[in-house]
Parts: C-alpha cells; structure tokens; sequence
C-alpha cells in the first residue's frame, strides 16, 4: 500500500454517498491511472433496476472509455467494498494490474474472502491482479453497517 492509496479511498467514499440518494447500499470505486481519476461508479441497483449496477462495474467501463480500450493497463481499482464474481471477472477480463478496497464481504466476495478469483492459481489463467486489502477498511464498513441498520430500523 502506498501513501496516495488512502486518498484515492477517500475518494471511494465519497463516490459510495450518491448510491445512499436512490437507495442503493453504499459501495463505490474509482479506477486511477497515473495519478488521474479516469472512472468513477457508485452501486446503482435499486435506481436503474439492474442487478448487474455494481460501483465496479461503471469504473471500469467509463475507464475503458477515456483509455479508449478495454485492457485497463495501468489502472488501479478502489473499491470500498470487495467485489464480487462478476466484477472480479470483469476486472480480470479488463486486464487490471491492481485493485485496493477497503473492507471484506464475508458471504460474496470474490478476492480471497469467499474464493479468490483475482489471483488463482490455474495453468490456464493469463491473468492476476495485485490485490490490497483494508484500505480504510473501518470507514468502508461502518459505511455498510449504518446502512443496513437503517434498513433494520424501518
């Protein structure tokens, strides 16, 4: 981890807020190449009825775009939360070098808490992402817990 990670992160944060606006639980990323902000996404899965409207996947897509490719080399992942299935699978479809994110998903996730889908071992697979865990984690999951506490409260 380096020190410019823990404001990328913030920046995480800050993108997972506008998911609270529709609803949404409070996941962002943000996809960084030298130093520069090039995708930002926040969960959007209540608002555009879409299960596939993971933060992940709107920064990797509009990385993709300002890249003007789909191999995402030199990107670096923030994730406040850790992905799932399919955003690992997208990620490494994406060829990204490296993810950071902040806190674990103990039932889904998909980098190393559940299985590890970024770096397996496998004679087949040309791909692995370096990953950083607990980033920020306490902030990202305090995040999630008033959320759901909320959701409880109701």
């Amino acid at each position: 981890m380096f020190a410019y990670d823990l404001g990328f992160m913030q920046l995480a944060l800050l993108e997972a807020e506008k998911s609270l606006l529709t609803g949404d639980v409070p996941v962002g990323a943000i996809a960084v190449r030298d130093g520069v902000v090039i995708g930002r996404g926040h969960n959007r899965r209540e608002a555009d009825g879409d299960p596939t409207a993971h933060a992940e996947m709107f920064a990797l897509r509009e990385a993709a775009q300002v890249v003007g490719e789909w191999r995402l080399h030199g990107v670096t992942l923030y994730c406040t939360l850790e992905p799932c299935c399919m955003c690992a699978g997208a990620m490494l479809l994406a060829r990204l070098p490296r993810l950071v994110y902040g806190t674990t998903e103990p039932n889904t996730g998909c980098a190393g808490s559940v299985i590890d889908v970024l770096r397996l071992r496998h004679p087949r697979s040309n791909h692995q992402v370096d990953v950083f865990v607990g980033v920020l984690a306490e902030e990202c999951a305090n995040r999630l817990q008033t959320f759901f506490q909320g959701l409880r409260d109701k």
